[in-house]
């Protein structure tokens, strides 16, 4: 085996590897400035911080094909997308929100970092004619051509804490 076949089959393993299970990016963390607004208004504001999130595409599900059927299943592949939501939070003070003095102090809202996982619509269509028939004289017999629609996904568990301190 040559240098060069080692390499390629190297990367051919490397890229086989990174197809089949998907890297899951962090989101970016961004802080929103705001004190701008602070110093020109003369009222204190919030702090905002979150995180943006980076998708990561996925190797597309692999068409199948079954016996009888001359179209592969799906025929348009589900691809698989997946992020990770970032923490986000939020400060404002709040003073006397409800007229009593036990609810002075800052308001916050906190939503912690989750990973969501996306997959998107496929399609499942079959051919309106069926496999060579031997007692028919080698042609195919006429089918009733099917149709589907694969669902897309949605999977995550994002959830947020409303407090006042």
């Amino acid at each position: 085996m040559t240098a060069r076949g080692s390499i390629a089959a190297l990367m051919t393993c490397m890229a086989v590897a990174g197809a089949a299970t998907p890297a899951m990016a962090s989101s970016v963390p961004v802080g929103v400035p705001l004190g701008a607004v602070e110093t020109s208004l003369g009222v204190p504001t919030p702090e905002v911080a979150t995180g943006v999130p980076v998708p990561v595409v996925g190797a597309p599900d692999v068409p199948r094909h079954h016996t009888g059927d001359l179209l592969p299943t799906p025929l348009v592949p589900v691809i698989p997308i997946g992020t990770e939501l970032g923490r986000t939070g939020v400060t404002s003070p709040v003073p006397n929100l409800l007229g009593r003095p036990e609810t002075d102090g800052e308001g916050s809202l906190d939503s912690p970092a989750t990973t969501l996982l996306a997959r998107s619509a496929g399609v499942v269509v079959g051919a309106p004619i069926g496999m060579p028939d031997g007692s028919n004289y080698g042609l195919p017999n006429l089918v009733a051509p099917k149709l589907g629609v694969i669902a897309p996904e949605l999977t995550g568990a994002p959830s947020a804490l409303l407090g006042l301190r």
